[in-house]
């Protein structure tokens, strides 16, 4: 899918044309619209339904205390990424899930992976060994990005999820970052 305003593929001239922003109201908008887009049109977010931007309050709060970005390219915000708990128990205060999702037509252009090197910087900083990444079975461009960058497939869990009339499993990919 392509949306007339999103610019065309092509690769950043460097690294210096990704900002990194901290998540805040007001990204809720760009940030919303980014996530909706994946719920409709993919099994990258797993909600079936477009969700409101109220919603973006839900990112704020599993995020706290954790890092989170509006990945911003050209005065736009190309993404957005955060880190968050695994679980809340401090027994697993040293592992951290990992969520980003780069909009269409800023893909394949490196902010992934930027994303990706911030958060584990980030997260080593404040003692995470350990990040998880939970995928889709259907989401195959997410599973090998994650493989080409370290992650191994943990765990998975067949057949929990149904979306678009298609069941899928939830695939399970970790990365130790010592």
């Amino acid at each position: 899918m392509h949306h007339s305003s999103w610019p065309a593929k092509n690769n950043l001239r460097n690294m210096k044309d990704i900002r990194f922003e901290i998540l805040e109201p007001k990204h809720a908008q760009e940030v919303m619209a980014i996530f909706n887009h994946y719920i409709n049109h993919s099994f990258s977010a797993y909600p079936d339904h477009p969700l409101p931007e109220v919603f973006f309050g839900r990112f704020l709060e599993m995020t706290k205390g954790y890092p989170a970005y509006a990945v911003v390219v050209e005065d736009q915000v190309a993404g957005f990424c955060f880190l968050r708990p695994y679980n809340p128990f401090p027994t697993f205060a040293h592992t951290a899930e990992i969520t980003y999702f780069i909009k269409p037509g800023y893909t394949g252009r490196g902010i992934g992976k930027q994303a990706l090197s911030r958060l584990e910087s980030d997260g080593r900083n404040m003692g995470i060994t350990i990040l998880l990444a939970s995928i889709s079975s259907e989401n195959t461009e997410s599973i090998e990005f994650h493989k080409r960058s370290g992650f191994v497939e943990c765990g998975r869990f067949s057949g929990v999820g149904k979306k678009f009339g298609t069941f899928f499993d939830v695939v399970w990919m970790q990365k130790k970052l010592v």
